[in-house]
């Protein structure tokens, strides 16, 4: 038995996207940190790739004047029981995006939203996690959510950095965010397919940044 999931149909993908950022609400003075990029921030996104967004399959769009980016996708789901092949348990994506500061500024990863379906037998399990860390830092981040079975849904994760936990980039170096993503299904005793996804029709992922004066 297979698993059919329709989705949007989706321009084709971006293996890069990137854009100029402006925003009159700027104060150069101020070190606060803001939601909003300053002017001349650029996003770039280097690489998208992994069994979950093979190519043709995910969008990348700036958006929020530089403060944040979202994925989209059309073929990221994961299933196990039933007949699903072995490998199709668990899939991921990876994504490499260069984060240009304008001199005097720096960004730190400051929260992601997510969402999509799931069909959950009872006895099984789905997980969505991600892990992103600075080039460079030797500090990875990692948040992952469970749902548990039975479960026919959809589903929807807010995860938001403490402002005194964030971890900014170093002043002046050149360095890109990589973010690792993954869903994953473990089937448990129950002899029929239950799947997680993270597809257009349904959902996208947000990562969002913010900005502070060094």
């Amino acid at each position: 038995m297979g698993i059919v999931v329709g989705a949007a149909v989706l321009l084709p993908a971006l293996a890069t996207a990137s854009y100029a950022a402006a925003s009159s609400e700027t104060n150069p003075e101020t070190g606060a940190e803001q939601a909003w990029a300053p002017r001349g921030a650029t996003l770039e996104v280097v690489t998208v790739l992994g069994s979950g967004c093979p190519a043709g399959t995910a969008k990348v769009t700036p958006s929020n004047g530089g403060s944040a980016f979202t994925v989209t996708f059309d073929n990221y789901l994961a299933w196990g029981g039933g007949d699903a092949p072995p490998t199709e348990f668990r899939k991921n994506c990876q994504l490499n995006v260069k984060v240009g500061a304008p001199e005097g500024w720096t960004w730190a990863p400051i929260g992601i939203s997510s969402n999509g379906f799931a069909h959950i037998q009872e006895g099984a399990s789905a997980v969505r996690r991600t892990s992103y860390y600075i080039q460079g830092s030797s500090e990875t981040r990692s948040v992952s959510h469970t749902i548990e079975g039975p479960s026919n849904r959809s589903w929807r994760f807010n995860d938001r950095i403490p402002r005194d936990e964030l971890v900014y980039k170093e002043c002046g170096a050149d360095r890109n965010l990589n973010i690792n993503t993954e869903v994953r299904v473990n089937a448990g005793d129950s002899g029929r397919p239950s799947f997680i996804a993270v597809e257009s029709a349904y959902a996208n992922a947000n990562y969002h940044l913010a900005w502070k004066r060094c």
